[in-house]
């Protein structure tokens, strides 16, 4: 107690209030385990400090606060210290003057604390505010540990009351309440007799001072002794069981006891067997390496016998082989010298008819070689006259190409003389060429159509005569090696190509006009041209305009699509979810009430059970007590047989001295 005073002194203190110093008293004074605070008018800081120390408290069994004045706040305080209070048997708040807060509070004790027994309230209003008592009463159906509820004087009207019975009904702890001087009257008491019957734990409830008529004061007597009797006989059969569990046990000691005797009998005799058959199996493990180690040996023996038998038949065998062969290596040898012969005779006839071929042979190929260096002289000289055709065609070629220049410079310089008369001409006719440029914008495209099919068609021409060209060159390199009908035909292709050239020639001439004449109607036209330019562009610039506006809406398009798409995604997520969790609270239920289900079944299983183990132990019971009155009756009957046997040898024993010579000598005693 002097630890949880100098906690409660330090709690005051960082609360910012003063420790009372008759709390401090009392605190000082109180023995160990119970807490005594009657009649100390206790404050709000004092309350939450106690309230606070209660919390983790685990020596205090017993709660004394009668009289103490106690407000509402600091009722609720202690009580909500109190909640996760697992040591604390019995409370008394006596004369507190509790009402509504008060009652809340004690309602959430009652539902959260496992611990507290006993309760007294007597001499307070908790009653007479009904909602306040009506969740107590709630709070008391579901707890499961109160044992003794105190409620005199506290209000209680018929209302109460049948709330008190509500909770009764639910309540399986309770076994005393006392509802002395309230209010309860006729409507009160028969509602807590209709809960009585399904109250099977309640055996004493006091209803005095209550305006309770006769009868139904009777009724609840006679439910609270049946519920009496049935807790007597209830403990009963706990003291029978444990008597009987008891028993049990000692019998199965005695038996456990006995086990382990024979066990241990068993053991030694195991070990002793284990013994003898080592020994006995070491003797035989002897005996039978003596008799391997002779069988070995005879083995050995034998073995020896049979490998100097074999070794005597294999020589023999040998022998014989040997003489055999000798005689069949002599004629071996005399019929391989025979064909020696032979074959180096046929060898020798064979490798001269070998040289005449082979002379023949060579004879053959140095002719043959003559007439290929002949035919190679040839060809080179052929592939020389047609490097020097070929080298005439290039030079005429370069010639052609030089003259083709010259023509072209000869061109521009043409178009640059036309070109400066075209500008003349151009500054004398500015006036006449604005009024024809409404007509000449018409024909514009038309013209430029024709310009570029026609620069396309001299393009194409040009890449046909390279290509042409290019195939000229490689006929005429791949046919350097080729036989004089090859010669032939390069020289016809090489004049049928300066034919072709002339009349290329011609062609480029004609085109050479063409262009100049193109070159002129574009000067004319370039002006157009510049002007249509000028347009185009400003209305390509607005064109690009409204490409850039274009695609900023569709950009803006698709990210409000996105955004929509995104929502959709997140509103089925969520919904998803919501499924999901619902789904798992549903099998949550399911598996709740499976369970229940599955308890429930077991809860009968086991009261079944415990009713026939109940059955079976009173069998035993009457079995063990006729066991227990036969053993008397034998042993009645054995003493009465012993007794009888003692009184025959007492009398033989007496008629034996008396009959006997000694009597006579012997003094009277």
């Amino acid at each position: 107690m002097e630890e949880f005073r100098r906690s409660y002194s330090r709690l005051c203190r960082e609360s910012g209030s003063e420790p009372q110093e008759a709390v401090l008293q009392q605190l000082h004074q109180l023995p160990r385990g119970r807490l005594d605070l009657a009649t100390q008018s206790l404050t709000v800081d004092t309350c939450r400090a106690l309230g606070k120390l209660l919390q983790s408290e685990a020596l205090c069994t017993e709660l004394i606060l009668s009289d103490c004045m106690l407000s509402d706040e600091g009722a609720t305080l202690l009580l909500r210290g109190l909640c996760t209070n697992t040591v604390v048997r019995l409370l008394d708040l006596k004369g507190n003057n509790l009402r509504a807060a008060g009652a809340e509070a004690l309602g959430k004790l009652l539902r959260q604390n496992k611990s507290i027994q006993s309760l007294t309230l007597e001499w307070n209003n908790l009653g007479a505010w009904e909602d306040a008592f009506a969740t107590f009463c709630g709070s008391l159906a579901a707890n499961g540990a109160l044992q003794q509820l105190d409620l005199r004087n506290n209000q209680i009207s018929h209302k109460g009351a049948e709330e008190l019975a509500l909770a009764l009904k639910g309540n399986t702890s309770l076994q005393q309440l006392d509802l002395r001087w309230n209010n309860i009257g006729l409507l009160g008491g028969r509602a807590l007799v209709s809960c009585l019957p399904s109250n099977r734990t309640l055996w004493r409830l006091d209803l005095a001072g209550n305006n309770v008529p006769g009868d139904v004061l009777r009724a609840v007597e006679q439910a609270m002794d049946h519920n009496q009797d049935r807790h007597t006989t209830f403990r009963e059969n706990q003291a029978r069981t444990h008597v009987l569990s008891k028993e049990v046990q000692h019998l199965r000691e005695e038996k456990s006891k006995q086990f382990l005797d024979l066990m241990e009998t068993i053991d030694k005799q195991r070990e002793e067997m284990a013994k003898s058959s080592r020994a006995s199996a070491a003797r035989v493990g002897q005996l039978q390496e003596a008799l391997s180690e002779r069988h070995s040996i005879i083995n050995a023996l034998k073995a020896k016998l049979q490998m100097t038998e074999a070794a005597l038949a294999l020589s023999e065998q040998k022998v014989q082989d040997l003489g055999q062969l000798l005689a069949t290596a002599e004629q071996e040898q005399l019929s391989l010298s025979q064909k020696q012969a032979k074959e180096r005779k046929l060898e020798q006839q064979e490798a001269a008819e070998r040289e005449s071929k082979l002379l023949r042979d060579l004879s053959a190929a140095s002719e043959k070689n003559l007439l290929l260096r002949n035919q190679v002289d040839e060809l080179e000289r052929k592939v020389k006259s047609q490097q020097e055709q070929l080298f005439l065609t290039r030079q005429e070629l370069t010639n052609t190409s030089a003259e083709l220049k010259m023509r072209a410079v000869q061109a521009e310089e043409r178009l640059d003389m036309e070109k400066r008369r075209s500008k003349q001409s151009l500054e004398d006719a500015e006036n006449l060429r604005f009024k024809e440029v409404e007509h000449m914008t018409r024909h514009l495209e038309e013209s430029e159509r024709a310009m570029q099919e026609r620069v396309q068609r001299l393009e194409a021409m040009r890449l046909s005569l390279e290509e042409e060209l290019s195939r000229v060159k490689a006929v005429a390199l791949t046919e350097r090696g080729q036989a004089e009908e090859e010669l032939i035909k390069a020289k016809s292709q090489a004049r049928l190509e300066e034919q072709h050239l002339a009349h290329l020639e011609e062609k480029l001439r004609l085109l050479a006009q063409a262009r100049d004449e193109a070159q002129g109607a574009c000067l004319q036209q370039k002006q157009t041209v510049a002007e249509a330019q000028a347009r185009a562009s400003q209305l390509s610039l607005q064109v690009e305009g409204l490409r850039r506006r274009l695609e900023e809406l569709q950009q803006e398009l698709s990210n409000k699509d996105q955004e929509k798409v995104a929502e959709v995604t997140r509103v089925r997520v969520e919904l998803q979810e919501q499924n999901g969790r619902l789904q798992a609270e549903l099998t949550a239920q399911e598996a709740l009430r499976e369970k229940v289900a599955a308890l429930e079944r077991q809860q009968k299983v086991i009261a079944s059970d415990h009713r026939e183990a109940l059955l079976d132990r009173e069998s035993e019971n009457a079995c063990l007590r006729e066991r227990l009155r036969l053993k008397e009756a034998e042993i009645a009957r054995i003493r009465d047989e012993e007794a009888q046997r003692a009184s025959f040898l007492q009398n033989a024993v007496l008629a034996y001295v008396q009959g006997s010579p000694l009597r006579a000598l012997s003094p009277p005693k």
